[in-house]
Formats: structure tokens, sequence, C-alpha cells
């Protein structure tokens, strides 16, 4: 398990892309989707690179280095148990783990630090918060003054940065160390320099200034002296994550994890570290991208030898290393040492540098050889013992996973209990039993499928909340589920994790749709799937059907489309992380209010818009009657990436099939059939949203309270009208 996006873990992915190692399980945990390289910030503040340019996307090398992203932030780790905690999901276990987690500023006994000032780092999160200040900066009638907490070499270079991207505003800036000087402990040469640089952007320098306290617009120090700013952006020395001191694990003074020369935790054999996290006992260096960089490839060698029970071998980091500190323009300070130059060749050199690292983790290479075996006769190695039982596993009902395995995740649930459920889970038995109360009927419905996401309770959540919308799309309320699961063959322990990860996420869904899991089945098979048998219940008088679409109706749909094109676009590589974390946002959306939504604005019909794409549903709905419907394929909302995907020829294998029905029932006006907004009517969806018709002069009012429910991509995509003789069911216009 890899904790944190770090440089040296994008580094430790990509090797292990390039070579597999069989029977090892990579899973990253990482807070955000994009990992930003450091030493590109400067730049990207100063206007030179876009987001893109110095981010490195987290879904697309985890996919490519097979390894399960879970998108959490880590609460704590307990070494002994070997598991890790995180905010919003259940401990997930490990074998091996490292660290690579990053810092953030020290802000601890600065009163106010952490409320009024910007850090700058985790620089993931550094991106929002400085357009904002760019947003606010361009706005501000006379400018603004804006201050930089931090003296050495990130500070200065950050502050050349903003004065600039904002000259010319009328802005003003400073410059706060505690130092007697600016870049102590660098070269005097570089830091005359950058001292030149500083003055010539009119930087107000103030040195010795201690700060005690930060207000909501000023410094003050434990003098009583202060400093009136507008924004503060905060890059002093590096603090470690608060959970690491409290984990068990070996830190030094300052909450670092202390690590060897093989980079393996002094106080834990299982446990790793590098980057800023981390704290080498024997070659103390200084807080920097540069190391953490170079870090990646020995730990990436630590960690295979270390699954592979083989002896681990010592590094030792540079002592000197060349520094490129960017100076505001296409210009830089290079410094080596005591010596130093600059010009513009020096920031052409960093930028060539800093580019072909990135491009290390853009143009991942298509990989196509053999993973590496491990050894014959490797005592204790799990990777042989799922092997050698995934080569050897019976069918049939010995496919089952073991029953104590079951009945430990079970025990471990907290599920919803129903009064209307007379046999259950409380007390198992052949089948469970359920009361339908008077004056209400049985909606049943049944859907599952494998996995299209590398995280178990992830895709327990989603696989829920697509079973449950049949039972939305009808006007009912969810009120039991049966599951049917399928996990990888492997160890018992590691089985058992995978269903209560499943089990957990899918459970919290139903839990707050108000159902009670009552049963179910679970078995071995080659890859991870989940489905549901649900009931709900509905007033037979207020059912929502398909059929009941009537000229005068617009026709509404709830969630934007393009999970197909995209997860096949992620299959490939070639989709971007922040489009698959907002497809996977949209899947997590429940479709319960936006139901209860229709029902009080008088829908005549309903269905949701899963596997046979939006064409494909609204022709079932159509049906052999009299009435047709016009699509307004321009007001179709689109997930982001879902049309570039298309038009990319990126498509999901259901696509064609749709397709050709879909163009069967459908008469193209003034749009190409290619057209990546036709072509996204095909598109099959997971967890999509709900199509229903609403009579026109309710149509508004709907959409306004379908969007103040959170249903931020609904939509009017056209309407129902009566059918000519002869006319194809639909109508595409653009």
């Amino acid at each position: 398990m890899l904790v944190g996006g770090g440089h040296s873990h994008v580094a430790v992915l990509r090797r292990f892309g390039m070579r597999p190692l069989a029977g090892v399980r990579l899973t990253l945990v990482s807070p955000d989707i994009h990992t930003p390289y450091s030493g590109m910030l400067p730049g990207f503040v100063a206007g030179h690179y876009g987001f893109d340019d110095i981010h490195i996307d987290l879904a697309r090398l985890a996919r490519f280095a097979g390894a399960r992203l879970f998108l959490d932030e880590v609460t704590g780790i307990d070494p002994d148990a070997r598991l890790v905690r995180c905010a919003g999901r259940p401990a997930v276990p490990y074998d091996l783990l490292s660290v690579n987690a990053g810092s953030t500023p020290n802000t601890a006994g600065v009163a106010g630090a952490a409320e009024h000032a910007v850090p700058v780092k985790p620089i993931a999160r550094f991106a929002s918060r400085w357009a904002a200040l760019l947003e606010r900066a361009r706005a501000q009638p006379g400018g603004l003054r804006i201050g930089v907490v931090g003296g050495g070499a990130g500070g200065v270079e950050l502050m050349l940065a903003l004065a600039h991207r904002l000259r010319g505003g009328g802005h003003a800036f400073d410059l706060v160390t505690r130092d007697s000087e600016v870049l102590a402990g660098h070269g005097r040469g570089a830091a005359r320099r950058l001292r030149r640089r500083l003055e010539t952007a009119g930087v107000r320098v103030h040195t010795g200034f201690r700060v005690a306290e930060v207000g909501p617009g000023s410094l003050r120090d434990g003098g009583g002296a202060t400093i009136a700013l507008d924004e503060i952006l905060w890059v002093t020395e590096a603090a470690a994550p608060p959970w690491l001191r409290e984990s068990g694990l070996a830190v030094d003074e300052h909450g670092f994890l202390r690590v060897d020369d093989c980079l393996r935790s002094t106080s834990h054999g299982t446990v790793f570290g590098a980057g800023d996290a981390a704290a080498s006992v024997n070659h103390p260096r200084p807080k920097s991208g540069v190391f953490a960089v170079r870090q990646g490839r020995p730990l990436a060698r630590n960690l295979r030898r270390a699954a592979l029970g083989r002896s681990l071998r010592p590094f030792a980091p540079q002592r000197r290393f060349l520094s490129l500190i960017s100076t505001g323009p296409r210009h830089a300070v290079a410094a080596r040492g005591g010596w130093s130059l600059e010009g513009r060749w020096a920031w052409r050199w960093k930028d060539g540098i800093d580019r072909r690292f990135m491009r290390r983790f853009d143009d991942l290479p298509a990989m196509g050889a053999a993973p590496v075996r491990l050894p014959a006769g490797l005592d204790g190695a799990e990777a042989v013992e799922a092997a050698r039982a995934a080569a050897m596993r019976c069918g049939g009902c010995g496919a089952k996973v073991a029953a104590p395995v079951v009945e430990r995740v079970l025990a471990g649930l907290d599920g919803m209990r129903r009064a209307d459920v007379v046999i259950g889970l409380d007390r198992p038995d052949d089948a469970a039993v359920v009361a339908v109360p008077p004056g209400m009927v049985l909606v049943q419905s049944v859907d599952g499928f494998r996995a299209l996401v590398d995280d178990p309770y992830l895709f327990g959540k989603i696989a829920a909340h697509h079973c449950l919308n049949d039972i939305y799309a009808m006007g009912g309320e969810p009120q039991t589920a049966q599951a049917i699961a399928t996990v990888p063959f492997g160890p018992d322990r590691k089985v058992e994790d995978t269903l209560r990860q499943l089990l957990t996420g899918a459970g919290e869904v139903l839990r707050e749709a108000g159902a009670e899991l009552v049963g179910g089945h679970s078995g071995e098979g080659a890859e991870l799937a989940l489905g549901f048998a649900v009931n709900g219940l509905a007033d037979r008088a207020r059912l929502l059907r398909k059929s009941g679409l009537r000229p005068g109706q617009r026709l509404i749909l709830t969630k934007a489309l393009g999970t197909g094109a995209l997860f096949a676009a992620h299959m490939r590589g070639r989709a971007r992380g922040r489009w698959i974390a907002g497809a996977v946002a949209s899947m997590l959306t429940s479709n319960r209010a936006a139901a209860a939504c229709f029902l009080r604005h008088g829908a005549g019909a309903c269905t949701d818009v899963t596997g046979f794409g939006l064409a494909g549903h609204l022709a079932e709905m159509l049906g052999p009657e009299d009435i047709g419907a016009v699509l307004e394929a321009g007001a179709v909302p689109a997930l982001a990436g879902a049309r570039e995907s298309l038009a990319a020829g990126i498509e999901s294998s259901l696509q064609a099939g749709n397709a050709a029905r879909g163009r069967a029932a459908a008469d193209l006006d003034g749009i190409d059939a290619d057209d990546p907004r036709v072509r996204l009517l095909f598109d099959p969806q997971t967890a999509g949203g709900l199509l229903a018709g609403v009579p026109v002069e309710r149509s508004e009012a709907c959409l306004a309270e379908l969007r103040a429910l959170g249903y931020g991509d609904c939509a009017a995509i056209g309407s129902v009208a009566p059918r000519p003789p002869g006319a194809r069911p639909m109508s595409v216009r653009p």
C-alpha cells in the first residue's frame, strides 16, 4: 500500500507498471486524483504553465501500474495490526506499506495562521486557492497587498512568480522571514542575485520578523510590530502529517517517519517512507522535491525485494545538487555550491528538465511483456499460495466464499433494520421473509455487473445506486435487497477484506435509501462483480410506468451522460483523472429525491437510463404507439470528457449495438450521425439518471426544484409529440 501520491510514489507506480510483479497488488491511497510536480509550481503561478502541464494524473498512472486507487484522506496507521485508517471508508489492511504523503507548512505556535494564511503545501490543494486569489486580485480596484511568509528558496521563487503574474495591477508585495536575510543557507552568489531580483520586482523584504500571530489582514511579531496584508501565503519549513506521530512508528523530533538507509522504518520492518514525510537517520537532508524524486528508484527496488523476501539495498542521497530557481519571467538562477549564474538560458534548461520529468508520466508506454514470475518455493509468500489456489479452485457450490469469512463480514456490517422484514440476516434462514403493507404493491428488480473501478468500497456504492434506480424509476421506495457478489480468488484474509469493503460501501447506500440487506450469495471468480435483487414498495395509484408518455410533456433528464465512453477511455489510459472523478461523483448521486420530485410535478412516465443508452430507453418508453419524441442533442448534458472521448473514436463495447438499434428508431434532422452529440445518445450508462415526461406547464418548476436538490446537470432535452404515420419514434435535432 502506497500512502500519498508524492514524487517518490509516482516513480514506484511507473516502475511497477513497467515491470509487474506476479501475485503483488498495489493500492494507492491519495486524497487527490492529480498530484502536482513542485518544481513547476512557480511557473504555474507565473502563468507559464497550465494545470495539466504541472500535474500527474494519478488515475491514469494507477491504471498503468495495475494499482487500485482509493481517493481518501489517511487519518491513521496501526503498524502492529497492519491497517491504514481513512476518513471516508473502512480501514484497509496491508502487507507492505510505504508513506510518501508530503508535508504541510509548519504553523504550530502561530495563532491564527491556520485560519487566515493560505498554505502552499500540500500543493495539490493550493491550485484552487490560487485560482481564487488570482480572481480576487484581478477584480480588486487599486490592487492588493500580498505577503509571502518564508524566506527560503520556495518563498522567494513564489514571491517572484506572483510579482510577475500580477505586474501592472497596482499590487504590492511583501516577503517576510524570521532570518536575518533571505535565502539563509544558500550560496552568497545565488542569494545576491535573487535579492536583486526581488528589489527589481518591487518586493519589500522584512527580515528578522518572527510571526507570532496572523490576523484577517495582518501579521504581528512578538514585539507588537505589524504588517498589513490583504492576502497571506505561508511557505515556511515543513511539518509532518500529525497522524504519523500518533501511529506508534518511530519518528524524529519533528514527527517525520525515521527511515534507515534502505528507506525502511527503523521501528517496523513492513513500513517504508520517502519524500517530505520521511527523515533519513544517517543522511539528513532538507525537505525538497529533488530528494523525493531521486528516492523513487531505490524505494521501488526495495519494495520489490521486500515482496520477494530478498535482502534490501541501501541508498545514500546526494549531498550537493544543482538548483535552478525561476525568477518570475522566463529567467532563472542556476546555483551549485558556491557558484551561480543566471539568464534566460537557465530557465530553458530548467523547463527542459521539468518537462522531461512530466513526460515520463504522461507518455506511458503500452505494455505487452509478461509479468515477472515469483521464484518457486518461496515459503510463506501469499502470492504463491494465491496462484496455486486459483489454479485448483472448484466450481459449483465449491466456489462459494468460505462460511467463516462471510460470517465475519456480515457480523461487522451496520445495516438497516425494518419492521416489515420478518426474517432477515439477524436470524438467517433458507430465504428472507418480508411483509407487504396493505394498499401497497411490491416492485422487484435485479441487476449487476463486473467492477468498473478498482476500489471495492466505491464499487459497492456504485452497484447499489445502480440497482436501486429501477425502484426509483417506478416511484417506489426501496424495502429490501439481496446481494450477489463475486470476489477474486485469493487467501481468505484478502477475500474477507475485499468482501467487507464491497458490502460496507453497498450497505451505506442501502441504509441511506431505507432498504435492509436481507441475504444474498457470494462466490469466488476471476474478477470482482456485484449485483442486487431489490424490492420496493409503491402506491398502486401513483406507480410510474415507462408507457405513460403523452404529447404535451417535456422530457427531463436528471444526470449527464457519458460513463460508458469515459470508462472505455480509462481502460485505454486515455481519460483524464478528473473526468473519471466527475463520472464517479455522478454515479454516486442517488435518484431517490429526483423520483419524488417527478411525482410532485405530475410526471406521466419515467425510466432510468442504463445499458441501452438514452435513445434505447426512450424508444422503450415510446413503444409502438402513435406518439413520438423530438430530442435536442445540444441540450443533452454530457459528463466532462465524454464528447472528447467519443470524438476520438473511444466508445463502450456496447455502443455499436445500441447505435444500430437507436438509429433504426431515430431520424436525424440537421445533424450528422458521427456528431459526438448523437453518439452520446447511444452511450451505455452505469448508475445513470432518470428520464421522465413532465407536463410542459410544470417543467420549469420541476427543473428548478431538481437543481435545488443537487441535480446540477439536469436538463429538459426534448418534447413528446404526436408521431406522423410512417415516421420513426424519435427525431434528433442539433
